[in-house]
């Protein structure tokens, strides 16, 4: 291992094939998009690498730098926040073709670079670009399996200072680093290559066909300060692990992944919900986060910090239907967890989305409904992971004739 390199030639190479084989399904003739930050250097050319073995036409490379976004909100003229560029909106619209596939790459490299931007300017700018035919066009891509993406941890001084501070910062990212191969099951104890990942993300995705068999139609969570009940659209589909995209290819959207997935119904979430882990989001680390649904939609909100409140609901609140303060999502994740296991906060919604159960305000999964109508489906140009499960976290699913049926207590799985 060189002396700055955070993983081995032969792990780093394993973590990169998983990532384009056995994530993404790039093959010959294939383009393949990776997008990350100038400190994810090592992993961006380590993926870049995978893309050419196996058999990718095209491997390009799209490095973002916070720093240049906060200028831009800074000291850009009006008329320029939300701008999407003429080559951006073309790259949108050939990434939802079937032979294009997108890795981003995530890990925090500048921790509130947002901080002392006007918040009229970064509402503007949000807004303006969750309008742009071209954008809005390919979230739904993503969101429906019509596009192939994931995305994969990478660790970074801030990250490891945060998770690891006892650590230097080159001991506490290799430290982060062998995480996220356990977490992935890329391990040797795991198997060889990817062998231990496709296992694990199978396995999930036949989980997730089980719960699309028992054609529930409600959902209780229950935990501490959580006591929601959601409804279930007909037609409801859970998802989970591997999903097929529509042009046929296998793909995993996250790695890690321990969850099985479902939108609600829009209308039907009541009741009251208190986050288990804080919220990474924008560069700020969000404590409290707690609220209140009524007939489907969120009319309370709070947070340990009244800045942190209003800047959660500022982004909510950016839809211009309403929907961010609606449910797009629940995600239900067990004990075995090995996020979970691990006991650890790791201050990134990758990873803590992972360790426990969690709920979505905004857009829903287009692949969440079997049938051709996508009843009670969230349609919503905001999507906002948070937490709300933990070891004693229950979820109870009810069927269409009033049965009770339990689907997690005492923390496990029950089906």
């Amino acid at each position: 291992m060189e002396q700055d390199s955070i993983l081995g030639p032969a792990e780093l190479r394993r973590y990169a094939d998983a990532i384009v084989k056995a994530s993404l399904g790039v093959g010959k003739g294939h383009t393949l998009v990776v997008m990350g930050e100038p400190a994810h250097r090592e992993i961006v050319v380590a993926v870049a690498e995978a893309g050419y073995r196996a058999g990718a036409h095209i491997v390009d490379v799209l490095y973002a730098d916070p720093l240049v976004a906060r200028a831009r909100l800074l000291h850009a003229s009006d008329d320029a926040l939300g701008v999407v560029s003429p080559w951006a909106e073309r790259r949108f619209r050939e990434l939802a073709k079937p032979a294009s596939a997108r890795a981003a790459i995530a890990g925090e490299t500048e921790p509130g670079y947002l901080d002392g931007v006007p918040p009229k300017r970064l509402s503007a700018d949000i807004s303006r670009t969750n309008t742009n035919r071209a954008f809005v066009a390919y979230r739904r891509a993503n969101l429906d399996l019509k596009a192939r993406w994931t995305g994969v941890a990478w660790p970074t001084d801030h990250w490891a200072e945060q998770v690891y501070p006892e650590l230097t910062p080159i001991e506490g990212k290799r430290r982060l680093a062998q995480d996220f191969l356990w977490f992935c099951r890329l391990t040797d104890a795991d198997g060889k290559g990817s062998a231990g990942w496709l296992a694990h993300v199978r396995a999930l995705t036949r989980r997730s066909q089980k719960l699309t068999r028992l054609g529930l139609t409600g959902l209780e969570l229950r935990g501490p300060g959580t006591e929601l009940d959601l409804r279930l659209a007909p037609e409801t589909r859970w998802l989970g692990g591997q999903e097929e995209s529509m042009s046929g290819i296998k793909v995993s959207p996250n790695m890690p992944t321990e969850e099985s997935f479902t939108s609600p119904h829009a209308g039907g979430t009541e009741g009251t919900f208190a986050c288990t882990f804080p919220l990474s989001f924008q560069g700020r680390l969000i404590e409290g986060l707690r609220g209140e649904f009524r007939g489907g939609r969120l009319v309370r909100l709070d947070a340990k910090s009244k800045k942190d409140r209003d800047f959660v609901a500022a982004h909510l609140d950016n839809d211009p239907k309403g929907n961010g303060r609606r449910l797009g999502e629940v995600a239900l994740v067990d004990s075995t967890s090995r996020i979970g296991q691990s006991g650890r906060t790791y201050f990134h919604t990758l990873l803590d989305e992972n360790a426990a159960a969690h709920i979505a305000f905004g857009a829903g999964f287009g692949g969440t409904r079997t049938g051709k109508r996508a009843i009670g489906l969230n349609r919503a140009t905001v999507h906002l992971d948070v937490m709300i499960g933990g070891t004693d976290f229950e979820a109870t699913g009810i069927t269409a004739k009033g049965k009770r049926v339990p689907v997690i207590a005492d923390g496990l799985w029950q089906i």
